[in-house]
This record gives C-alpha cells, sequence and structure tokens, in this order.
C-alpha cells in the first residue's frame, strides 16, 4: 500500500508504532519496522540521553529498515534535557522523530538541519495546523478514544480526522481506536494516510512488558478505560486498577483545590513497576478503549500482515462489491 506517509517514513505499510513509556524499547521498534511499519523508540524512557545512544544503536543491530524515536514534550516532576536527546537522536543516524505534547517549535530548526522527518501528535485541527505551520512534515491526529493524554476537546475520530483532511495540506495519520484492517480502511476513508498504534501494539510477543500487562488489555473490553486528572487539565485515558479508582476518589474529594502533588502516588514512577515487574494495581497506565477489539497477543508480524490482508480485502472485495 503506498501513500505519503509511506513515501515520507520510506517504510512498506502506512501503520506508526506509537510511542510508549516503559514499552517504546528496540525490541518491538525493530519488530515493528522489520513487519514493514514504522517502529518508535520511547526517548524519555531512557534516563539519559546516553542511554538512549545505547538504545538507538541496539535497535539498529536489531534491523536495518527505518525507525523512528519519540520525543513528549510535557508538564513533568522534572524537566528533561531536551536539546540533548535530541542530539543524541541526530548522532544516532535516526531519521524520523515523533514529538507530542507541548509545541516542539523550540527544538524544530535542531531536527530540521539534520534532515530529520518530524510527525507530531495532535488532538486538535488547531494544533495540527500550527504544526503544520511550524514545519513538521506529517501529524497524527489523536482521537478522544486513544490511550493517554486525548487533549481537552473530546472530539472522536470519526469528526476529527475528516475535518483534519479538510483543513491540512500535510499528511497525517489517524491514532486512537486503531487496531485492525477496518481502521487502518476506516482512517483512509476519512482522509488519513495510515495509522498510528499504540496500546494494539503493547499486545504483541516483542512487546518488551510483563505478560500480565498483555493479558489485562486482552481481558479489557471498551468499557475498562478512565479517564484522570482532568481538573488538572492534563486529561490521561488509562486502564482502570485499584489505585486509578483511588485516584478518582481524590479528585473528587480534593474539587478545586487538587494538585499534582495529591496524585503523585498514582502517577509517579508506575510505568516501570507496571509494564517491568507486573504490578498491575500500581497506579495509572495508559490504555486506549481500542482494548475491547484486542483479543490475542500474535507476533508483530502477524498481526502488521492480518492488518494489511484484512485491509486488502476490505478495499478490493466488500467496499467494491457495494458498487452496482
Amino acid at each position: 500500500m503506498k501513500t505519503r506517509i509511506t513515501e515520507l517514513f520510506g517504510i512498506q505499510h502506512p501503520i506508526i508504532q506509537g510511542g510508549m513509556h516503559y514499552v517504546g524499547f528496540a525490541e518491538l521498534a525493530a519488530a515493528v519496522s522489520d513487519a514493514g511499519g514504522l517502529g518508535i523508540i520511547t526517548a524519555l524512557t531512557q534516563p539519559t540521553p546516553e542511554r538512549l545512544a545505547k538504545e538507538i544503536a541496539r535497535c539498529r543491530e536489531m534491523t536495518d529498515k527505518p525507525f523512528g524515536v519519540n520525543l513528549t514534550f510535557l508538564p513533568n516532576f522534572a524537566a528533561p534535557p531536551y536539546a540533548e536527546y535530541i542530539q543524541a537522536t541526530i548522532e544516532g543516524g535516526v531519521k524520523a522523530v515523533e514529538t507530542a505534547g507541548n509545541n516542539p517549535q523550540a527544538y524544530m530548526a535542531q531536527l530540521k538541519s539534520a534532515g530529520v522527518k518530524v510527525i507530531h501528535k495532535c488532538t486538535s485541527v488547531r494544533h495540527a495546523l500550527k504544526a503544520e505551520g511550524i514545519g513538521c512534515d506529517a501529524v497524527s491526529v489523536d482521537g478522544f478514544e486513544c490511550g493517554g493524554h486525548p487533549g481537552e476537546d473530546d472530539v472522536p475520530n470519526f469528526i476529527l480526522l475528516p475535518r483534519a483532511a479538510e483543513e491540512l495540506r500535510i499528511p497525517f495519520v489517524a491514532s486512537g481506536g486503531m487496531a485492525d484492517g477496518r481502521s487502518l480502511v476506516a482512517a483512509l476513508a476519512l482522509g488519513a494516510e495510515g495509522m498510528n498504534m499504540g496500546t494494539r501494539f503493547i499486545a504483541t510477543k516483542e512487546a518488551p512488558v510483563h505478560d500480565n500487562v498483555k493479558r489485562a488489555i486482552v481481558a479489557a473490553s471498551e468499557l475498562d478505560t478512565r479517564l484522570v486528572m482532568r481538573p488538572l487539565r492534563n486529561t490521561e485515558r488509562v486502564l482502570t486498577n485499584a489505585n486509578v479508582e483511588r485516584l478518582l476518589a481524590i479528585e473528587r474529594e480534593k474539587g478545586a483545590s487538587l494538585t499534582i502533588d495529591d496524585l503523585r502516588a498514582q502517577v509517579a514512577g508506575i510505568y516501570p513497576r507496571v509494564m517491568l515487574d507486573g504490578e498491575m494495581d500500581a497506579g495509572a497506565w495508559s490504555c486506549g478503549m481500542v482494548a475491547g477489539l484486542i483479543h490475542d497477543i500474535p507476533s508483530v508480524k502477524e498481526l502488521i500482515d492480518r492488518i494489511m490482508a484484512e485491509a486488502n480485502t476490505l478495499i478490493q472485495k466488500r467496499l467494491a462489491g457495494l458498487i452496482q
């Protein structure tokens, strides 16, 4: 399948693995890239720029296909040295960077001067237009269904994607609710040039996370996510568990006086405990409503091959057969 996204990133299939904290390691990124998509290493999972450089080198030993690095600019308890992480990415020869969170404009010159293609995650058309305006090569349009940070507008992809298609000149991929060939064909029909998957890639054999996490996603339905930190306007969609429900109770109890410090026990340092140690009730970790469409734990290649086969069948047979 050929789209502007496959041509931009030099990949076979218009499928991107989103950046995910304590999931986006070399093993998963290399597997996605080898299967024809664009694998992504999550920069801030690595504690230092030097460690990111080593992770990039490790990924390069695993695949000779293009892969990218995610760099998320979000409110944090301690600001990372973003410029140094970018420099490590550039020196590692990476030519694709997925930015997310706050506006990456301050770092665009550093990225573009090195020939890096930038795809920015956006949760609204206005943010996507801003990304286009500052020189991003593509955007990942995240609907309200997505795991992680869906923004504050609550617009689902059936509205957001065609609105993006009406306004943008640069290519975009659909993110949020993406799981299979149906997702890909629907995204293409709504104007996207591919799709970005996060939660679906966690439930794969190569994802370097604890089996408890994979089993929890398979067991979950579309009703098992919660929106946390809404009062702080830092909304995150997470899979429910005992500590998430406690977090929501704290939000209700504190009301207008709530601060991030009130939630620290449920959100700080949670990812290694969940993803590496399998402590499923440790606290809040990102998961999309798409969990309701995830029923197995295939290899990455099996998953991507299945998606493309299903997409081709839908386009060439089912949809074409509807035309009389």
